[in-house]
């Protein structure tokens, strides 16, 4: 178990949480439209997860705007990002917003992928959401960049991520 801060407070943080160069853990979210958006149906191309709680606060709204300018031009690279939000919230988030280059993808119905990707808060005021981290794979699935933010109100370090690219 790991262990990252909300707000300065201690959060535990349980899973295992992908190392450069391994191979990503296979995973299946609920996409915008209500279907599943599967790791299989990335392959090929450059995967940012942009991991986070909610797009309901502002640094994780901040980060979707973020990739959304910074990363979703580069050539054969898909963002999606990935919280416990409903489609029908994010749906709204990217229509007010003007958000059309990111993938928004919801683990309501998965909740295996918190586990998987060593992200799920299991104590705190959090509990049952995600933690904030990037992971960034390459065309065949390897992980190339992996940052969990130590402190969950921090932006991650989006030039580190798309250096990784």
């Amino acid at each position: 178990m790991s262990q990252v801060t909300f707000q300065g407070n201690p959060v535990s943080v349980s899973g295992s949480f992908p190392t450069a160069g391994q191979q990503a853990p296979a995973f299946t979210l609920c996409a915008a439209d209500l279907s599943d958006l599967t790791s299989e149906s990335l392959q090929g191309k450059k995967v940012v997860l942009n991991i986070f709680p909610s797009v309901d606060t502002p640094v994780c709204a901040a980060s979707v705007k973020a990739f959304n300018e910074k990363a979703a031009a580069k050539e054969n690279t898909v963002v999606v990002c990935v919280s416990a939000d409903l489609p029908f919230a994010t749906g709204r988030f990217c229509a007010a917003e003007g958000i059309e280059g990111v993938q928004m993808a919801s683990f309501f119905r998965h909740t295996d992928f918190v586990e998987a990707y060593g992200v799920n808060l299991n104590e705190g005021a959090l509990k049952g959401l995600a933690t904030r981290a990037v992971v960034c794979l390459n065309e065949k699935g390897l992980v190339v960049h992996a940052e969990r933010v130590a402190e969950i109100t921090e932006e991650p370090n989006y030039d580190a991520a798309l250096a990784a690219l």
